[in-house]
């Protein structure tokens, strides 16, 4: 098996890394590793039909799935289930600050319980032949950033993973709420970068409030991955540079417009199969950002997609919205 690549990746973002989304990421980049939102083990073992979490096209490779969950042989048997619908990587999720998932002691709150970490990753490394790795924080509430962190990741090392994936902001799970988390407390990048010079033979990812290729290219200097989240989101378009930023070739997508018109036949696709328009074109509402017809492209989505019956057309009426540019938007 060909080991993933993780140079850039897209952050798991509940209700924005949907199926949808990631298959427009795909019109704008052939390299960057995709993930999942967050799904519960619960779901995935009892809900139904599974398609609804875990289905996805197969332009979406190489796609991760971040699970959440905290009992180590349900966590296998969803990895095992991950593996068997063919995702390239199971993630654990160690970083949601979410109180509704800290009651199930899922995410961010497990970084206070290293050895129950441990003993997840080795039961899901056991039951599958995929990558296993860990999305965490730097820290929780009153962790000492570097001792605890420490700590942590030299318990779940030992249990068997080697790719870490650090949040370089700490979670405080009492007295802010998720959307606070975001941005307080400050990001703490030299934490991750120390960790990384004292690990040299772990893969150390680094994800929090980056926004430019630029910055990655900086980041990469001190860690091996950089993942980026709501920038991607918001921004799409940035994703049209990662393939010849970071990774050497040629992006997928010539023009906002060409990366528009290559999801259409997807778009088409899922229609048929009862999707809505909406659904899909939600995720496209930031690709016209800052230039001439963005606002008309962005209203007449807003406007109408949801409507019952809104096919193709809309699409097509809100692209026409946008002047089209003769050269080249990729450099």
């Amino acid at each position: 098996m060909q080991p993933l690549d993780r140079t850039f990746s897209v952050a798991p973002m509940m209700d924005w890394t949907t199926r949808d989304y990631r298959a427009f990421a795909r019109s704008l980049t052939r390299r960057a590793l995709l993930y999942t939102e967050m799904v519960t083990t619960g779901a995935i073992l009892h809900g139904s039909p599974r398609s609804r979490f875990l289905g996805f096209d197969e332009v979406e490779h190489p796609l991760a799935l971040q699970l959440g969950g905290s009992d180590a042989g349900e966590l296998a048997e969803c990895a095992a289930i991950a593996e068997a619908w063919g995702f390239d990587e199971v993630n654990l999720n160690v970083g949601c600050p979410s109180d509704r998932v800290q009651n199930n002691l899922i995410g961010a709150c497990l970084m206070g319980h290293p050895e129950k970490v441990a003993a997840a990753v080795a039961a899901m490394q056991a039951a599958v032949s995929i990558p296993v790795t860990v999305k965490c924080r730097i820290g929780i509430d009153d962790q000492d950033e570097d001792e605890d962190l420490s700590r942590f990741i030299e318990t779940v090392a030992d249990a068997g993973c080697d790719t870490f994936i650090v949040h370089a902001r700490k979670a405080w799970l009492e007295g802010l709420s998720p959307k606070e988390n975001r941005d307080v407390p400050p990001l703490n990048y030299p934490r991750v970068h120390r960790l990384k010079a004292s690990r040299p033979e772990l893969h150390i990812g680094i994800n929090g409030g980056i926004k430019t290729l630029d910055e990655c290219r900086a980041q990469l200097d001190h860690v091996d991955s950089v993942m980026i989240g709501r920038e991607a989101y918001q921004n799409p378009w940035l994703l049209a540079g990662v393939d010849a930023a970071l990774y050497g070739e040629p992006g997928p997508a010539e023009s906002r417009h060409a990366a528009a018109r290559a999801l259409r036949p997807y778009i088409a696709r899922r229609l048929d199969e009862g999707a809505k328009l909406n659904h899909m074109t939600r995720h496209l509402l930031g690709l016209f950002q800052g230039q001439p017809g963005g606002r008309k492209f962005r209203r007449h989505l807003s406007e109408n997609a949801h409507r019952e019956g809104a096919g193709l057309q809309v699409f097509d009426d809100a692209l026409g919205l946008v002047a089209e540019r003769e050269a080249a938007e990729v450099a």
